[in-house]
């Protein structure tokens, strides 16, 4: 029977039963001002301490944000009386430690994601935080977002009958600057792990984790992946396509293909978007839309960090450990389908010369 009407989206409404934790931040950078300001505007959550290694940047960001304390110590904050939850958006490179910091002093923590630099890395942070019975989340927007509620629900349906492929990318023009943060290893470069992770968590929404992974890619001269397209095998009949880059910008749009209907994500499909829901006619191939879904909430583009505040807090409520829309398991599942990605494209990929392109900052200094 034909698809008539799509499932009302699960909202993670605030002032709905959950606590008002207090939050503290580790890493006042670019992300973690779109998120304390989203959770301020759109949740009863509140920040109630930043900390840097610059006490001018923890109190800039403080003053900015309405943020009681600025500390200049990782360990002051993670200890702090006024905090409950840790919200980690360092590098990469530094989640692991600041993680287990956190852990040990017995706060909840989210993560920025990825959660770490590896699967063995961030099966050690859910390990700690199990032994400490503290609760422990990615911090993966996407999952939390309206519209990937209506997709869990059409897919649980069988509206498109047997899903037998995932199509996904992402792609940014990053400058081709050695000392820019993608490009260096020391702090978990590259672009699976800041990019690439969106298409292959979505995979794992949809398919689980794979059990074949093919990659091919190119390294940069810095020696971080540049780029990639990795065939996901799923078993009999299913295989799926995600690709990253940060060489280019790409389309960035995502495709559930079944055996009935297919969902086509617009652009930026990791973000509030819109998706159309299209049956499988024979008769009239990609002719009409039966179905769309656009976010009505008038939350766009980084206000819509909120939802996942809100899921944590009422996560804790609830007593839980983990969230059950991205389990600790599957965290680690994706960084694993990452790690083995990235082997493959270490052991046979090319080499890019950053020498071709020219960086912003040389450019200025010609002139």
């Amino acid at each position: 029977m034909p698809l008539t009407s799509l499932p009302e989206p699960d909202l993670l409404l605030p002032n709905s039963g959950e606590p008002a934790l207090r939050w503290g931040l580790l890493g006042p950078g670019w992300i973690a001002g779109e998120f304390v300001a989203a959770a301020h505007a759109h949740t009863a959550q509140r920040f109630t301490a930043v900390a840097s290694r610059s006490a001018d940047r923890a109190a800039a960001f403080a003053a900015r944000h309405g943020i009681e304390h600025a500390l200049d110590d990782a360990e002051a904050l993670v200890s702090h009386a006024d905090v409950d939850v840790v919200y980690i958006a360092t590098p990469q490179s530094q989640h692991l430690e600041l993680g287990l910091l956190a852990i040990a002093a017995g706060k909840h923590v989210l993560i920025e994601k990825p959660m770490a630099l590896s699967a063995g890395e961030a099966q050690q942070l859910v390990d700690a935080a199990s032994a400490a019975g503290v609760f422990a989340m990615e911090a993966l927007w996407s999952r939390y977002l309206p519209q990937t509620s209506v997709v869990r629900k059409l897919l649980a349906d069988g509206a498109l009958g047997d899903v037998h492929t995932v199509h996904a990318d992402h792609g940014q023009a990053i400058p081709a600057d050695p000392q820019h943060r993608l490009y260096r290893p020391e702090l978990g470069g590259g672009a699976l792990l800041d990019l690439g992770i969106y298409p292959v968590q979505f995979d794992s929404m949809v398919l689980g984790a794979p059990t074949s992974v093919l990659t091919a890619g190119g390294l940069t001269e810095t020696g971080v992946d540049a780029f990639s397209t990795l065939v996901l095998g799923h078993g009999v009949g299913k295989q799926s396509t995600v690709t990253t880059s940060m060489l280019t910008s790409t389309p960035t749009r995502a495709s559930i293909s079944g055996s009935d209907a297919r969902i086509e994500f617009d652009s930026f499909f990791y973000t509030p978007s819109s998706f159309r829901v299209l049956a499988n006619d024979p008769n009239a191939p990609d002719q009409g839309v039966d179905l769309q879904y656009t976010d009505e909430t008038g939350l766009r583009l980084f206000q819509a960090l909120s939802w996942e505040a809100t899921a944590l807090a009422r996560y804790v409520g609830e007593g839980r450990t983990e969230s059950p829309l991205h389990t600790l398991a599957e965290t680690v599942s994706v960084l694993d389908t990452i790690d083995q990605a990235k082997a493959q494209i270490g052991a046979h990929a090319s080499v890019l010369a950053l020498a071709r392109t020219t960086t912003l900052t040389e450019q200025d200094g010609r002139r």
